[in-house]
């Protein structure tokens, strides 16, 4: 889109606002970025002990379980699939084409390496967000706007954190979003982009509407059925190219280590648009997750931390490597140099630049092109769907956290309601490239912030993991007394009634069972 001011037939000014906005993107997205979220991942899980390889049997049990004492908030299964919608998306289809497109069959590689890291960084931001949480209107509220005024005692820094959440989770996340799922429709069936966008614009209306209630129940059915008829679709196709698997896991990490004959000079790229579409889907240490696993209702924060952690898992290495391995085992994807526009693979199929035709021509290998399209479309819609959803609420919280309660707030959320229907039907007529710059700028600038952020507060998170486990290690099902590791500012948990002997649990609290 370009704009162009002239007088006298002479162009004075010339604005081409796609080039702005990729260029803000490789701001935002520069290699200080790449390396602050790897090396932020790896800081967390050695500091851990790796917790999300320790804990993984833990993470299975709190994801059912739930503080029945607490009237307040959403289960921890609740905050699961509300964690799982936002990651669960385009990401997942269109973001995992992407990287493959740009950056080669190793990028999957440095997608799952930035998600096992990466799940060490979700596991320190959710348990800050339970720590820090409060009780707004009979809802828990937290997320790094909260862990930064309260942890950090920087106001301005949280405020800078609510609007970037705002404007990125109201505005340019949505239209990434809707447009994977305009593309996906009018290639399938045909339908007019405008038309799809609205009626996603109207249906999203219906459930925001009721708030976080709805949206955690609506999530908690979608995300996890979606997901696993996913994950089934992409076996058959895989059982179907059997023979390719060998040679797709060959070519993975020769391309992951720069080894590869046809890959090895694109090295960087491999590495930049692994972790870069791998941050986008898994959401760890962007700063959206921890925003839902405050409004869960747990004993002590570490149990949501441990199951935000395994969220992480969930998405990347089940969802986005069942649509990597299908597209390599098929053969349905190109490799393209983003730097010189050189195509480094051309794939045997008609494809251009990559979009969610490469999934839908690669399920198109065992359902045939027609169905492949639709199948792929509508479960886009649902992914991308949901995941529209959980990024309302995260930008509701920001909104929930500028302006607290009152009539201010209340018309606050009625504008960004607005604001984000808009958003997704305009996403929806966007070609897809300027809205994954979009979503991306967005994605970024939440990074940096809640990153510097949990690495200034992660000696907290580690008190609560080593009393957590301490209280396990003596029989009891652990609650969290801040006091008594020396937090300050955990409003919530200081106004709850808390033993003096630690040794004696809590009511509501019982040993732990065999």
């Amino acid at each position: 889109m370009r704009f162009e001011f002239q007088t006298v037939g002479i162009t004075i000014l010339h604005i081409d606002i796609e080039r702005i906005i990729t260029t803000l993107s490789g701001w935002v997205w520069s290699p200080a970025l790449v390396c602050l979220c790897l090396g932020a991942g790896l800081f967390f899980s050695l500091l851990t002990r790796f917790v999300q390889v320790r804990k993984i049997r833990e993470m299975i049990r709190l994801l059912f379980s739930t503080d029945k004492s607490q009237k307040v908030g959403i289960s921890s299964f609740q905050a699961f699939a509300m964690a799982l919608s936002g990651r669960v998306g385009t990401g997942n289809i269109v973001g995992v084409a992407t990287a493959i497109g740009y950056g080669g069959p190793g990028a999957i590689v440095w997608m799952w390496i930035i998600a096992f890291l990466g799940a060490g960084s979700a596991f320190v931001e959710a348990t800050l967000a339970q720590i820090y949480k409060v009780n707004h209107n009979g809802q828990f509220r937290g997320g790094p706007a909260y862990y930064i005024e309260r942890g950090l005692r920087c106001k301005w820094l949280a405020i800078l954190f609510a609007v970037c959440s705002i404007l990125a989770c109201g505005l340019l996340m949505p239209p990434v979003q809707s447009n994977g799922i305009a593309i996906a429709f009018a290639n399938s069936m045909r339908i007019s982009p405008a038309i799809v966008g609205l009626v996603t614009a109207l249906i999203l209306g219906l459930v925001i509407i009721g708030g976080v209630k709805r949206i955690a129940h609506v999530a908690q059915i979608v995300a996890p059925f979606m997901a696993i008829l996913y994950i089934l679709l992409a076996f058959a196709v895989l059982i179907c190219h059997a023979s390719a698997i060998p040679a797709v896991l060959s070519d993975m990490f020769r391309s992951a280590i720069g080894t590869h004959e046809v890959f090895g000079g694109i090295l960087g790229s491999t590495i930049a648009w692994g972790v870069k579409r791998g941050i986008y889907s898994n959401e760890a240490g962007q700063g959206t997750g921890p925003i839902v696993a405050g409004a869960a209702k747990v004993s002590h924060p570490v149990k949501q931390g441990l199951v935000q952690a395994f969220s992480v898992y969930v998405d990347t290495l089940l969802v986005c490597t069942a649509t990597a391995v299908m597209l390599l085992a098929t053969q349905t994807y190109n490799v393209i140099n983003a730097e010189t526009g050189a195509v480094l693979f051309q794939s045997p199929y008609p494809l251009g630049e990559p979009d969610v035709s490469y999934t839908s021509t690669a399920i198109g290998t065992l359902l045939g092109p027609n169905l492949g399209n639709i199948v792929i479309a509508v479960a886009l819609a649902f992914f991308a769907f949901t995941t529209i959803m959980a990024y309302y609420y995260y930008a509701e919280t920001g909104i929930v956290y500028l302006f607290g309660k009152g009539r201010k707030e209340h018309l606050a959320v009625w504008i960004l309601r607005i604001a984000i229907l808009v958003a997704v039907f305009y996403g929806s007529l966007k070609k897809a490239s300027v809205a994954w710059s979009l979503g991306d700028i967005g994605v970024g600038a939440m990074a940096w912030i809640n990153i510097i952020a949990i690495l200034l507060l992660f000696p907290k998170a580690i008190r609560a993991l080593r009393d957590y486990e301490k209280q396990q290690k003596e029989g009891y099902e652990p609650y969290f007394d801040p006091d008594k590791l020396h937090i300050e500012n955990a409003e919530y948990w200081t106004s709850q009634t808390l033993p003096e002997n630690e040794s004696t649990p809590p009511d509501g609290n019982p040993p732990i069972q065999s």
